[in-house]
């Protein structure tokens, strides 16, 4: 399982020219389920997610987390995130994880991250033509892949 967070100012997520969900201050996530991912990489990821220290402490040092500065989170499916580049120009999305295993895991990732932060987790859809917006804070973006935990 990948994730790129992205510390924001806001971001949000439009379908079919309308505004489906959207947060201010806090993290953007895309979530990308691989093949063979289990609770486990969730459970890994949303803790580390949640816990990540990536928001100015009074003397501007990274050392707040999202969860300490009560920010807010929106988290995306991506399943391009899954994306092999070794091989030509096409990238191949062989490895993405099908919707019986995707679907399940990216909504307990979002269940999770609720139940760390307190906070509703806004969404997307599953699947959905999604235009995303967002406003980076830094920039700071930190991608995080389960597999590469140990």
């Amino acid at each position: 399982m990948r994730l790129v967070i992205q510390r924001v100012l806001n971001a949000s997520v439009t379908i079919d020219c309308k505004l489906y969900s959207a947060v201010n201050q806090g993290l953007m996530i895309l979530v990308g389920v691989v093949e063979g991912d289990t609770e486990q990489d969730v459970e890994w990821l949303a803790s580390k997610a949640a816990n990540m220290r990536i928001f100015d402490d009074e003397n501007g040092v990274m050392n707040r987390s999202v969860i300490d500065i009560d920010g807010e989170v929106l988290a995306v499916s991506q399943f391009t995130l899954a994306a092999s580049t070794k091989k030509g120009n096409r990238p191949s999305y062989i490895h993405a994880a099908g919707h019986d295993l995707a679907i399940p895991l990216y909504e307990r990732f979002c269940k999770r991250m609720q139940e760390l932060t307190g906070k509703e987790v806004k969404t997307g859809v599953f699947g959905a033509d999604m235009k995303v917006a967002l406003v980076n804070d830094g920039p700071v973006t930190i991608i995080v892949d389960s597999k590469l935990r140990e």
